[in-house]
């Protein structure tokens, strides 16, 4: 008989898939032949073949002849009962069958192991699902027609083998067809011979051509995609790793597409790539060893490696993240498993060490081929052109992507600039970036997305020097401290720290937001009533928190009246001096260890630890404007909207009045009340008295040396 399937479709489009191998179907045929001598050497023995309720009970008469068989202990054949010889079982096969090379059944051979029998036993077992006639043949052949699946006793007899051959061990716990789940054994409180064997579903469908992955897998598994930009020579090494020995590798990245990496080595290998989500798995920590089964089942049917990352990802506890990746390399042994991160490896994770490869930031060249790639990919054929690729991945090289990230940073972009019909600009690329930060950090800082530019800050040019050194760092830092080796010992990480010192007012707190917009990056200013704890030890934990989310997100950390928590250390008389300092040694060494770019301000910088000081990357002064820079802030403060009246005399307000940029800032705002209430443009005697109110807000006195002819107006304001 000749078997056809038709093509599998998912119902849409065609989707590529081919039609069941012939091989299948030849081998199929010869289950079938053995089938059939099965069913004609029992009705030869069955004294009435024809009966209607023939499997539903037993004749006395065949009670005889089931104790008249031999047995499968090697004891003689009892004498022929009614002068009939009984038939011998049928010679095995001369020379076992093999599938053609290439083909989908030698694939299963070699991935898994298999012998030429285990082979015959599959097909044994899953011809029901492929033919239903094969279900009525062994519900008779069972002699029981409830039983329509092959028990472990008929796929031995359909393979010519008995009972008491030792090849029934080839389905037993510890043989390939059952350890890789290709064959399942039910009723375990049957006799073992009786017992019924059955293929998952997965497997069948495999057998017919459905590459989808094991439904089970649908909420972990994540899409990834090769590095275009990887370098030849790291991908041959992963590759060589990852085929070798247990197959275990580990990926530490730092800025670089580790996880890109890994499926560029895994498809140089002529493998798939099965990508899984560390936090899908995080979530669901108790089904992780079912999880894995099915996963290693599934690498070995579709000649894939597995990648897992970032490990960070995974359950925070160290017990239950140990017991997850050791589940997981267990279940993979042998088989590519490549995982990437920032943290080194435990060798408490896996029975097996792996090997560790560093994975380290691209240059500037390949990141822009990273984002010209991405961009390309998102607009398709007929979407909006990327412009200057170069100049977009300079609006965002201080940002660490994996290829997740920005792979989805890309596509959004592309999407805002298709709606106005232009090419991708800077903006779209920076907000795009910004949207892929998770809300981790929000819970525990407050998130400012930066609404000002260079242009709005009023400062000493060294001030502002500083202020476009700490951006330049944090956009270099991995060319820098990465491939130019320029990261001194101890532990240090890649973080950024910057100090911003003055008086209140001055600008510190806006020039951060200032840089983070220049960076393209959201600005987090920590609360320190979320920080600070009475209980001992609660403070350090808090701020674990926070550093560690700030490492993982792309933003500026900013630590306002930072002196609260960075003081120096003193002299130990008590228990608090004492737990005082370890908090404060603690800050010292995370500090070190910090991977992002952060901002402390302090109105007293003489009440920090020299100690921070050390350890800080650039330093700004941020003074008191002197009269040129109060005249430049009046004006912008103001801004060009505001209608100004005429009598309006900023060069008096910038020569009299000693304020910060914050004071006048908030004069400004006061004044623009005053003349929103009157409906006139903004007079002088408003801004008087706005200026008057701030004075005693400050608790400063009204002077005539200041005020001068408008004394009276602030006086009574």
């Amino acid at each position: 008989m000749t078997y056809t399937v038709e093509p599998l479709t998912d119902g849409g489009p065609d989707t590529g898939r081919h039609r069941a191998p012939d091989a299948l179907w030849t081998r199929l045929g010869a289950v079938e032949a053995r089938v059939r001598e099965a069913v004609a050497a029992r009705r030869a023995l069955d004294p009435d073949p024809d009966d209607p309720y023939r499997g539903q009970y037993l004749t006395p008469e065949a009670a005889a002849r089931i104790l008249d068989e031999p047995g499968g202990l090697d004891l003689p054949e009892p004498e022929p009962e009614r002068g009939r010889e009984r038939e011998r079982e049928p010679a095995p096969e001369p020379e076992p069958w093999r599938p053609p090379a290439g083909s989908l059944l030698d694939g299963l051979v070699r991935r898994f192991g298999l012998t030429p029998l285990d082979l015959d036993l599959l097909l044994v077992v899953v011809a029901p699902d492929l033919d239903a006639r094969f279900e009525r043949l062994y519900g008779y052949l069972n002699d029981d027609l409830t039983r329509r699946r092959p028990t472990l006793g008929l796929a031995l007899e359909l393979c010519g083998l008995g009972g008491a051959s030792p090849a029934r061990f080839r389905l037993a716990p510890g043989a390939p067809l059952v350890d890789h789940g290709l064959v399942e054994v039910t009723e375990p409180e049957r006799p073992p011979l009786s017992r019924v064997l059955a293929v998952p579903d997965r497997v069948t469908a495999h057998l017919l051509g459905d590459a989808r992955p094991d439904a089970r897998l649908a909420g972990v598994l994540d899409e990834v995609r090769e590095d275009p930009t990887a370098g030849a020579a790291d991908v041959r090494r992963a590759a060589s790793a990852a085929t070798t020995g247990v197959g275990l590798v580990h990926l530490r990245g730092r800025g670089g597409d580790a996880e890109g990496l890994a499926a560029a080595a895994l498809a140089a290998a002529g493998l798939g790539v099965l990508a899984l989500d560390a936090a899908a798995l995080a979530r669901r920590p108790a089904e992780v060893p079912a999880l894995a089964r099915v996963l290693a089942r599934e690498a070995r049917l579709t000649g894939s490696g597995a990648v897992l990352g970032p490990l960070t990802a995974l359950p925070g506890e160290p017990a239950e993240r140990a017991r997850v990746l050791a589940s997981l390399c267990a279940a993979l042994r042998g088989l590519p498993l490549l995982t990437h991160g920032t943290v080194g490896w435990d060798p408490a994770w896996a029975a097996d060490t792996p090997v560790v490869l560093d994975v380290e930031g691209p240059t500037p060249e390949r990141q822009a081929a990273r984002w010209r790639h991405a961009l390309d990919r998102a607009a398709g054929d007929g979407g909006p052109a990327t412009g200057d690729t170069v100049a977009l991945a300079r609006a965002v090289a201080a940002h660490r992507l994996d290829s997740g990230q920005l792979r989805r940073a890309a596509d959004a972009a592309v999407r805002t600039a298709a709606l106005d019909g232009r090419p991708v600009e800077p903006d779209d690329l920076r907000t795009a970036v910004r949207a892929q930060n998770g809300a981790g950090l929000d819970r525990l800082a407050r998130r400012v997305e930066p609404g000002v530019g260079w242009d709005d800050l009023v400062l000493p040019p060294t001030t502002h020097r500083r202020l476009r050194e700490l951006a330049l760092r944090a956009r270099h830092r991995e060319r820098v401290l990465g491939q130019w080796g320029m990261r001194p010992g101890g532990g240090r990480g890649r973080g950024v720290v910057a100090l911003f010192a003055g008086e209140s007012g001055t600008g510190k707190t806006m020039s951060a937001e200032v840089v983070a917009a220049d960076l393209g990056m959201d600005l987090y200013v920590v609360d320190l009533s979320t920080v600070v704890d009475k209980y001992i030890g609660e403070t350090e934990k808090n701020l674990e928190r926070i550093f560690t989310g700030a490492s993982a997100v792309n933003a500026v950390l900013l630590f306002d009246e930072a002196d609260a928590i960075f003081g120096k250390r003193s002299e130990v008389k008590d228990a608090h001096d004492r737990h005082a300092n370890i908090e404060s040694a603690y800050l010292l060494q995370r500090m070190e260890s910090f991977d992002g770019i952060a901002v402390l301000t302090t109105n007293l910088r003489a009440n920090l630890d020299e100690a921070f000081t050390r350890r800080l990357d650039v330093v700004a002064d941020f003074p008191v404007p002197d009269a040129e820079q109060r005249l430049a802030l009046w004006d912008r403060c103001l801004g060009a909207r505001l209608p100004r009246g005429d009598d309006l005399d900023l060069a008096f307000c910038a020569d009299r009045f000693e304020l910060a940029g914050g004071s006048i800032r908030a004069c400004a705002v006061t004044a623009a009340y005053l003349a929103a209430e009157s409906g006139e443009p903004l007079t002088m005697g408003q801004v008087v008295t706005a200026v008057a109110q701030e004075y005693r807000k400050l608790g400063r006195l009204v002077l005539e040396g200041e005020f001068g002819p408008y004394l009276a107006q602030a006086a009574g304001a």
